[in-house]
């Protein structure tokens, strides 16, 4: 069993479809989605689409929330809050139910997976160090537990301590545990562009971040003939 596992797609279509050929081409059998299809970018419903065909176990994240709610979006960042009002008039009625329904956390096969914290999933908080991942391990029941939400793949590991790092491909010990960010399919933020995902082999216990080029200039233009600020069409280009 190959498992892609994919993050923040954010309605960017031609990173997904380069990350799905990817996971083909690495002969990926299974796919899980670490939630924030939408938001951002300029073709959420396609996106929403396309997950929803492939039947693809996913969480909710925050971007999923907001798009499907009529949550007030006082205090937003302004750039983000306009993304979300458009997003919002793209889905059905059908797809907001389908996105409210969702879970925060998940049990795939041997693993889970959670867009933000376990110890506060619908609280939206960010793992950027050992110290935000440490809580969540105190609630994590599976020796792997893959999450989103920053945009910035990294592996924190816990036996005696925990520790955490940047990361290619590693292997997946025994009597450890693993919170892994995957990065961001349609807006990483690790200074890096191309488009970020994971390969999980259960058989062979190997856990490798992939990053792919993908048809940026369309993605860029899209933006920018939807109405969204091009500031959201800038930052795809600089990883940030």
């Amino acid at each position: 069993m190959r498992y892609a596992v994919i993050a923040d797609i954010h309605a960017n279509l031609e990173a997904f479809g380069a990350v799905l050929a990817d996971a083909k081409a690495m002969n990926c059998t299974h796919y899980a989605c670490l939630g924030d299809v939408v938001g951002y970018n300029a073709n959420p419903k396609e996106c929403l689409d396309m997950v929803r065909e492939m039947g693809m176990p996913c969480v909710k994240g925050n971007h999923d929330e907001y798009c499907s709610s009529e949550t007030d979006l006082e205090g937003f960042n302004p750039h983000a809050a306009e993304a979300i009002n458009w997003t919002r008039d793209q889905l059905t009625d059908d797809d907001r139910k389908w996105l409210r329904e969702l879970r925060y956390i998940r049990l795939v096969a041997s693993f889970s997976i959670v867009h933000a914290t376990l110890d506060g999933p619908q609280r939206w908080g960010y793992v950027f160090d050992k110290l935000a991942a440490a809580a969540s391990f105190t609630y994590q029941n599976t020796s792997v537990c893959f999450f989103g939400h920053t945009h910035v793949p990294v592996a924190f590991i816990r036996d005696a301590v925990v520790r955490g790092g940047t990361y290619s491909k590693f292997k997946v010990e025994p009597g450890k545990k693993y919170f892994v960010n995957v990065g961001s399919v349609g807006q990483p933020r690790d200074g890096n562009p191309k488009a970020a995902y994971v390969v999980y082999d259960l058989d062979e216990g190997s856990i490798e971040l992939r990053r792919l080029d993908y048809d940026m200039p369309t993605t860029q233009s899209k933006i920018l003939a939807a109405g969204l600020p091009p500031r959201l069409a800038e930052r795809l280009a600089q990883g940030k």
